[in-house]
């Protein structure tokens, strides 16, 4: 294990890097990583390593939640008002509808796994989109009119409901593979409501307590708290996994993130949040590597085409998506042809979940997993030169 481990983290920042020197998200080498070490490759990784993989990219997961949650700016949300509610929900469901019109003539799909596959892939990649808006906040692009703060406020909560309506729709794929049923129906509000709750209740908790013990003058460090919030985060994960369907891990470690956020002072919040991230520069390793190796490039190159259309045509629905919710804004047809560009990549979360579906054992596995990395390829490189070329001539600098 620890000769593949090796293989991982070296290789996987050799590649990285040379991406990043042609102006590709480095993310991009880190799959082909996988995709050579891997089974379907050159088979170098350990079989102990594999065995494994799925609890690693659940472990990435709870970092990009946990990062996304101490993250979230409710009140860049609120002075921004309606088009950062609208951008947090209106392109993802915009898209997912797209799956449901032509995944199952295209891809051969029912509609709940269509709905499935739209959810996998519907999310915004906070790794290509974050940094490059962070670049134009200080470069003084676009901030007369809060277009940066705009993109990275609707992209933290596209990613929230994207993982939500992923959880509960994989929940009811696992009850019944191709058709809705009551039960189903049954644990979706209940599954949503409980992980909320419980989440919420534990975010309250983890305040009380360190607020608690900082009164007594008994300080507790961050990396003591980073390690007791991921200790809770992976007792609710295995919670879950003895639900059967009726409480959201995801969505309970997701609102104790916010919750957290909510009632702790800023700087607080955002030392966690920076700690979480230092994480994610070894977890994205594993994620986006691990990810690559499950990977049969065959079968991926056998579904191209259609997969390509599929990928495109829910491009133009999610763009009609962004046009919508910035219609009545001040914002000129350049600023919100940036907006529409800056919400193409895609990455992060579709390499956390895209494998979900095949390690739960749903037929329609190995397809979802094949588009999600497909599109990753596709839209991660493009939607990142995009932005990278088009801001100094679509966005205003005062």
């Amino acid at each position: 294990m620890l000769t593949s481990l090796s293989l991982i983290f070296l290789l996987g920042l050799i590649f990285s890097a040379l991406c990043k020197r042609f102006n590709i998200p480095g993310l991009i080498g880190m799959l082909f990583t996988g995709i050579v070490l891997g089974p379907y490759g050159l088979n170098l990784l350990d079989a102990s390593i594999l065995s494994i993989s799925i609890d690693l990219r659940t472990i990435a997961l709870i970092i990009i939640l946990l990062k996304a949650g101490l993250s979230l700016d409710l009140a860049d949300l609120k002075e921004i008002g309606r088009p950062a509610l609208l951008m947090a929900i209106l392109p993802a469901s915009f898209e997912i509808i797209a799956y449901l019109f032509f995944a199952p003539s295209l891809l051969g799909l029912s509609l709940l796994e269509s709905a499935l596959l739209g959810s996998v892939l519907s999310a915004i990649s906070p790794a290509v989109v974050v940094p490059r808006m962070v670049h134009l906040l200080e470069s003084n692009y676009g901030t007369k009119k809060r277009i940066p703060q705009l993109i990275m406020a609707g992209a933290s909560c596209d990613d929230i409901y994207v993982i939500v309506l992923f959880t509960t729709l994989l929940s009811m794929a696992k009850g019944d593979e191709t058709h809705f049923n009551f039960t189903s129906l049954i644990k979706i509000p209940t599954s949503v409501l409980v992980g909320i709750l419980i989440g919420s209740l534990l975010g309250y908790g983890l305040f009380t307590l360190f607020e608690t013990a900082y009164a007594r003058e008994k300080h507790v460090r961050n990396s003591l708290k980073v390690i007791v919030i991921l200790g809770i985060s992976f007792s609710l994960m295995s919670i879950e996994s003895l639900s059967q369907g009726f409480f959201s891990g995801l969505l309970a470690v997701m609102s104790m993130a916010v919750v957290l956020k909510l009632k702790s002072i800023d700087f607080v919040s955002q030392r966690l949040s920076a700690k979480f991230g230092k994480l994610w520069l070894a977890a994205e390793l594993m994620l986006f590597v691990l990810v690559g190796a499950t990977v049969d490039i065959r079968y991926t190159l056998k579904a191209g085409f259609p997969a390509l259309i599929m990928i495109g045509l829910a491009l133009v629905f999610r763009s009609l998506g962004v046009f919508i919710c910035l219609f009545g804004t001040d914002y000129n047809p350049k600023e919100k042809l940036f907006c529409v560009i800056s919400y193409l990549p895609k990455a992060t979360v579709q390499a956390a979940i895209g494998s979900i579906p095949l390690a739960a054992g749903l037929p329609s596995g190995k397809l979802i997993l094949s588009v999600a990395v497909l599109s990753i390829v596709v839209t991660a490189p493009l939607g990142a030169l995009a932005i990278d070329k088009s801001y100094e001539k679509l966005l205003a600098k005062p």
